[in-house]
């Protein structure tokens, strides 16, 4: 029963956090109620969803085509942060995040719904220098965040995507998928080393988040994008809303 919960766990998550970064909403629950104490749960689920990297990433590769010189220029600090955060996460209590986590994601979500500039169909050259810094500044940022915490890390992602210009909701997905993928890795590679990572969870969640996640990007390819873009930020806010009541009451 516990083996069935989580395949069908990661299936859901893996759909969902292809399409709208919100993987972890359904796989670290999942966790918890097969029985998994709380950072176990945490370092087991991030590795697991590397699977869910990967899935997720074959099924953008028609978005990523030609955007080539974006993606090495985003590698590096994805996976520094990526690193950092997992050196936070084995240092520090996580309870700091729990209350900055329903605002952060919240002002994501809100941000999707907002209309947005033109897209950009370039991989991100002749922009201004000073503009390019803070965005790779705020994904270094948000890929710390991943690695610490994770939930709901790729809706803050998709939400800079869109309101820096890169491409459709369909492009701008699959440059999140890419970068909280990355980010992921580094940070299970760390805790596949140092941390009590339950093996066995690992297999049957990431099996699950595998077929799921290679789903979710032709889910977005073919769906409006209007209705789409606003179901992700409703289900953002919705969640901003559930992680506020929780850490603050």
């Amino acid at each position: 029963m516990t083996w069935a919960l989580l395949f069908a766990a990661g299936i859901l998550g893996g759909l969902t956090g292809s399409v709208a970064g919100l993987a972890s909403v359904a796989t670290y629950p999942a966790l918890l109620v097969a029985g998994l104490p709380p950072v176990t749960a945490n370092v087991t689920n991030t590795v697991a969803l590397v699977f869910n990297g990967v899935g997720s990433v074959l099924g953008s590769r028609p978005e990523l085509r030609g955007r080539g010189r974006w993606v090495l220029r985003m590698l590096p600090v994805a996976l520094l942060g990526g690193l950092a955060g997992a050196v936070l996460l084995l240092s520090t209590p996580a309870e700091g995040f729990e209350k900055v986590v329903p605002i952060l994601l919240g002002s994501a979500s809100v941000a999707i719904l907002l209309p947005r500039r033109p897209p950009d169909d370039g991989d991100g050259e002749g922009r201004p220098v000073l503009r390019t810094v803070a965005e790779l500044a705020a994904i270094f940022a948000i890929c710390i965040y991943g690695g610490y915490f994770g939930a709901a890390a790729g809706v803050l992602l998709l939400a800079l995507f869109l309101r820096t210009g890169h491409g459709s909701l369909a492009v701008a997905n699959a440059g999140k998928n890419v970068v909280l993928g990355l980010a992921n890795l580094v940070a299970a590679v760390v805790f596949a080393v140092v941390a009590p990572v339950q093996w066995w969870a690992v297999l049957v969640l990431g099996l699950g988040c595998l077929i799921g996640s290679r789903l979710g990007p032709v889910v977005v390819r073919h769906a409006p994008s209007g209705p789409l873009r606003l179901a992700i930020g409703a289900a953002g806010v919705a969640l901003a809303v559930k992680l506020g009541l929780d850490a603050y009451r």
